[in-house]
């Protein structure tokens, strides 16, 4: 089965994309929201702000995750 790209709301900040992304690429989930934060802070707040908003609405929910979609 290959590896999809998910949300896990059982271990966010916000949306549990940052998480997600990290257990996709096999990274710490802390290093992913750093590097967001980096990338905020040298690219201002809409850029990322928008692309994080996308990201809620495109990436589907982990189904191992107990929460009602």
């Amino acid at each position: 089965m290959a590896k999809q790209l998910t949300r896990l709301p059982n271990d966010k900040i916000i949306c549990g994309i940052c998480s997600g992304i990290a257990q996709y690429l096999g990274w710490d989930k802390t290093v992913v929201r750093i590097i967001m934060v980096l990338i905020f802070i040298f690219t201002g707040f809409f850029p990322i702000t928008l692309l994080y908003i996308i990201a809620y609405f495109i990436m589907p929910v982990d189904p191992s995750s107990n929460v009602i979609k």
